[in-house]
């Protein structure tokens, strides 16, 4: 199949380098006039001669510059347009492999480093190559002129990831809402603004928030163009640049030690939920009230529960005590058994760590728990022992947040990696093909933008904009939306996570490697309109998946909307407004 591919590439290079050939001159020895006979007539008799235009006679207008002094090159609209398509498929091409050889990677040595450094450096290699190349070669005058397809390319993908993309995942992915929540692989309310649409983690809030502080670089870049400083311009560049690094190498700790503190995180959840059906048990079995009608722990009725739970009166209660004690308490919704649970408690109540716990330290863990409680369910009379407001908000409260964080929702099954050491090479010879390919072709794609730029005079930026995440960003859009097709709020959430943190690679890498050129190249920062999209899209967005973790179907349209009103936005302020 790659051989496949590899071909139908090649047939499509030599087809676009045929579009571009040009004729030879052809001399004539015997005449001083540079005319040919057109082989039928006899001249001598006046008849007029083929004339053939020479190179030198082609203006400057017409001419091209081949990349890298042989890749093809034309002056005309369809001809550009061909080669933008050839060139824009080997930047998918590219994209495909780096994904692939990434995520066998993944299946190799698992997250951490390869899942937080890795992955997210690759995913954003195709971008950064071709905003590097944009401004990389010519003089500082043709730097300028293509270093706005790398900003078209900058935000058009992230745009892109998070208006079309996203949009798209809500419609494809939603389930029936009930009680604000999503129901897996139920879908039966068809397209309703309201009652259907998607749920997601509190993982995926975490990396929408990181997204709207990774926008921080393009607010300090801007700043001397807000208060009117040109002297400012540069050194604004360079801080720009520096707080980008510094977000970058920051966002692959997190991405690196992620699991860890999400499994911290998880097992401190689930222990609240085994307290606090812990605690639902216990009042059934109270011989009075918790709480008093202050809202304060009731010592002496947790004494003589204590009394009642010491089977052998011997002053401590033994694992076996709180196991009978336990039996009674439901956990199926958070797969715990029970010896999980009475493992659980005995190291809470235990501060003594005997492997008992005595009266003063079951008073001490009850009232601290009852405390905690009343956070989930207010205080007061009303929420004394005899009424379930406080407890039963308290339980439905833990099982939620273990909900929203994604425990113990696997839908996918870890089998073993047969054959490492092909895998292995498979995965490194994909990385290095995909950055081979990226490398070599992101020019000449950058150089067909601008000469059909030129050729239609339209914009380099909106051309940049529409088509250059297309090609590298396909690969992705296309995972993305298969796999919120399957209707489940794991995967919606590991979507979402994962579009969260492309544009979060795209603001903090791709914006660094863009900064640098500008600052190396002694460039000017004239961007306005197109970091006022990028701030308006992130930050919509970004708020929006930071305080929801459910989506109705009518958010989709939000997403979808943004799209068109950034192109608008840009054309109104540049061409209309005059910004740039």
């Amino acid at each position: 199949m790659a051989t496949t591919a590899s071909g139908s590439v090649l047939l499509l290079l030599l087809l676009a380098a045929g579009a571009a050939v040009d004729g030879r001159v052809i001399s004539n020895s015997t005449s001083s006039t540079g005319l040919v006979s057109d082989g039928v007539h006899d001249h001598r008799d006046g008849s007029p001669y083929l004339l053939l235009r020479s190179f030198s006679a082609v203006s400057a207008s017409d001419s091209c510059d081949q990349t890298y002094g042989f890749m093809p090159c034309t002056t005309t609209t369809v001809g550009n347009l061909f080669l933008i398509l050839v060139y824009g498929y080997l930047m998918y091409l590219a994209a495909t492999y780096l994904s692939s050889g990434s995520e066998l990677l993944l299946e190799l040595l698992g997250p951490g480093l390869v899942g937080g450094l890795l992955l997210p450096i690759l995913g954003a290699l195709p971008d950064a190559m071709l905003i590097l190349v944009s401004g990389l070669s010519g003089s500082t005058e043709t730097a300028q002129s293509q270093v706005s397809v790398g900003m078209g390319l900058l935000a058009g993908s992230t745009v892109m990831l998070i208006t079309i993309i996203w949009g798209s995942c809500v419609i494809v992915g939603k389930c029936d809402l009930q009680d604000s929540v999503a129901k897996d692989l139920q879908d039966t309310k068809g397209f309703s603004l309201t009652g259907s649409g998607v749920s997601t983690d509190i993982w995926t809030s975490y990396a929408a928030m990181i997204m709207v502080i990774s926008v921080i670089p393009f607010i300090i870049v801007q700043l001397p163009q807000v208060l009117h400083s040109a002297s400012a311009r540069r050194l604004a560049v360079l801080i720009a640049l520096i707080v980008s690094l510094i977000l970058l190498i920051t966002y692959c700790f997190y991405q690196v030690f992620q699991p860890w503190i999400q499994k911290r995180r998880l097992a401190y959840v689930k222990h609240k939920h085994v307290i606090s059906g812990l605690l639902k048990h216990l009042k059934k079995r109270a011989l009075g009230r918790l709480l008093t009608d202050e809202g304060e722990p009731n010592e002496d009725i947790i004494r003589k529960l204590f009394h009642t739970i010491d089977e052998n009166n011997d002053g401590n209660l033994s694992k076996a005590e709180l196991r009978a004690l336990i039996v009674g308490i439901q956990f199926e919704e958070i797969d715990l058994d029970k010896n999980e649970a009475v493992d659980k408690v005995m190291n809470d109540f235990d501060t003594s760590n005997d492997q008992f716990v005595d009266e003063g330290e079951f008073v001490k863990g009850i009232s601290r728990w009852l405390t905690e409680a009343k956070r989930y369910g207010g205080s007061g009379p009303d929420a004394g022992p005899n009424s379930s407001s406080i407890l039963d908000a308290f339980h439905i409260g833990t099982k939620r947040e273990h909900k929203r964080l994604g425990g113990d929702q696997s839908d996918e099954v870890v089998e073993a990696v047969e054959n490492p050491k092909w895998i292995t090479y498979k995965a490194v010879m994909m990385l290095l093909l995909g950055t081979l390919i990226a490398a070599v072709f992101a020019d000449p794609l950058v150089d067909a933008v601008d000469n059909f730029s030129d050729a239609t005079s339209i914009p380099t930026f909106f051309i940049s904009f529409i088509a250059l995440p297309l090609a590298t960003n396909s690969s992705e859009a296309v995972s993305a939306i298969i796999f919120a097709s399957r209707k489940k709020n794991r995967t919606t959430s590991l979507t979402f996570s994962e579009l969260y943190g492309a544009v979060t690679m795209n603001n903090v890498l791709c914006l660094a490697v863009f900064l640098a050129l500008v600052y190396v190249r002694e460039l000017t920062w004239d961007f306005s309109s197109e970091v006022l999209v990028i701030l308006i899209v992130c930050v919509v967005m970004g708020l929006f998946g930071s305080f929801r973790t459910n989506f109705p179907l009518w958010t989709s349209s939000i997403a979808l909307l943004l799209y068109p009103f950034s192109l608008a936005l840009v054309y109104v302020l540049d061409y209309v407004l005059g910004w740039s």
